[in-house]
């Protein structure tokens, strides 16, 4: 008699997911209306901070006039269909975010650290080093967490820790931890600080400009609450790191890590050498062109993506020069590198055709999305003043969703929320920290945040592996985050 072997279950690719929840937002576009609203004058903005086109007028919300006709199966003349998604989703935006932007970053990027782990120097550096710094390792992941919860914080890093992630994963995985210790310490750390700072520019300052409330105000409980997030996150980030090191196994990660491992031992060309430390200068000196850049320059995207291919084409010089490589095995390294990260590239693009299908996120333009945000802030009416702020935060949860921009997410939302703040007695300071935190703590979980798969895509870490592993701390963070939403309305917060 016969057996018949069941196929153990599995998570659904986040291709598949990302496609269903595409027909989920076509099916939107014929159900529900689509309306708009006007701007009115531009916002005050604090120094520094991303300056708007305008500000939403909270009364003036109506439906559009012409018949909804929906999203259709396949449209013509480079209009949205269902089946145009992949393509309008790619192309969509522009150099300086997503989502071709993005996607150009990854794969330039990607590319060039394809060179920089092909010299193998990274691999026989990090041994060095862990030879010479085993009594200091235990410092390693509270100070890394720290400061780029701090960077989050007042800079509003994101994006660049895609970068990061590149350069700390070897690291990471010769000390023993996996690629999801690698995304905790850098991108998870970045929006922890992100979603509790007390000055960022790109959503604080906005959102406050847009609530007419005192720039930057309210400092002293937001600093507060970053400390408090950042030492659960380093604590969760630490435990985690002992348990995978101490059994690697139980690693949701522990199958691509080996392959990573074993493919940079291969990488691998000989024990330390002098051409190692040239390469590693000329790469660190790489790395602070770029912190130059960002911090004195203000480059983003564009830059950024440029600096990362110059960096690899220096070092493929190098290599070629110091016999490490020949010029075809450089070029092999770098379509290898943008080859690996062409997935994520690809979901960065796909994932921006969801805002499309539902008519995009200009608040000028009719959109199912602009409907669905009306009727969620008036759904916040007649409800008590504790229930008001705490649905506030999942309100701005959801939206972070479809507007994966802390900006335009607050050009979004603010200026509905904090009428209705006035409305229930909550004061309009508290509908900012329902923004900022509904804001940047689902960046670490949605797949809508091109950083996210972006930092997943170079650690080699599949989305649906990532959510199997970061709900309970996504859950952990809600919960934090809903308890100083609950302090705020109890000290009545300004």
């Amino acid at each position: 008699m016969s057996t018949v072997t069941k196929k153990p279950v599995s998570m659904p690719d986040a291709f598949v997911i990302l496609f269903f929840v595409m027909m989920l937002a076509a099916i939107a576009s014929h159900l529900v209306p689509a309306g708009s609203f006007t701007l009115t004058e531009p916002a005050p903005v604090a120094e520094g901070a991303a300056k708007l086109k305008g500000k939403i007028d909270p009364n003036s919300f109506t439906f559009a006039t012409e018949t909804q006709q929906g999203v259709p199966l396949f449209a013509e003349g480079g209009g949205i269909g269902f089946f145009n998604y992949a393509f309008e989703g790619l192309v969509s935006g522009n150099k300086w975010g997503s989502a071709i932007g993005v996607v150009a970053f990854i794969l330039l990027t990607g590319g060039a650290f394809g060179i920089i782990m092909k010299t193998g120097a990274i691999h026989n550096g990090i041994l060095a080093l862990i030879a010479k710094t085993q009594s200091m390792q235990f410092l390693f992941i509270p100070l890394m967490f720290g400061l780029f919860s701090l960077g989050g914080a007042v800079f509003g890093m994101g994006e660049e820790a895609i970068a990061f992630c590149i350069v700390l994963l070897p690291l990471m995985l010769a000390l023993g931890y996996d690629a999801i210790t690698t995304v905790l310490v850098t991108y998870v750390a970045t929006q922890i600080g992100f979603a509790t700072s007390w000055m960022n520019p790109f959503n604080v300052a906005i959102a406050q400009g847009i609530a007419e409330i005192p720039l930057l105000s309210g400092s002293d409980l937001r600093i507060v609450m970053w400390a408090v997030f950042t030492l659960f996150g380093v604590i969760f980030t630490m435990r985690y790191a002992a348990k995978v090191k101490a059994n690697p196994e139980l690693s949701l990660s522990f199958s691509t890590d080996q392959k990573l491992r074993a493919q940079q031992s291969a990488d691998a060309k000989n024990s330390y050498s002098p051409l190692d430390s040239i390469i590693l200068l000329a790469f660190f000196a790489g790395l602070l062109w770029i912190i130059w850049g960002v911090t004195t320059r203000q480059y983003y995207i564009p830059e950024i993506a440029s600096q990362f291919f110059t960096i690899g084409i220096v070092i493929a010089v190098i290599a070629v020069l110091g016999k490490r490589l020949s010029m075809n095995e450089a070029a092999d390294g770098f379509k290898h590198g943008a080859a690996e990260l062409l997935p994520a590239a690809l979901i960065v693009g796909m994932a921006k055709g969801i805002v499309l299908l539902l008519g995009g996120d200009n608040p000028e333009s009719p959109s199912v999305l602009n409907t669905l945000l009306y009727y969620s802030g008036q759904a916040l009416g007649d409800l008590p003043a504790f229930l008001s702020a705490w649905l506030m935060l999942i309100i701005q949860s959801v939206i972070n969703f479809f507007v994966a921009s802390g900006s335009g997410q607050a050009a979004l939302t603010m200026p509905l929320i904090a009428p209705l703040a006035d409305l229930v007695g909550l004061s309009r300071q508290i509908a900012v920290l329902a923004f900022q935190l509904g804001d940047g703590l689902t960046n670490c979980i949605i797949p809508t945040s091109a950083a996210l798969i972006g930092c997943l895509g170079v650690v080699r870490l599949d989305w649906t592996v990532w959510f199997r592993f970061v709900w309970k701390l996504q859950l952990w963070l809600f919960a934090l985050a809903s308890a100083f939403m609950l302090l705020a309305v109890a000290i009545g917060y300004q």
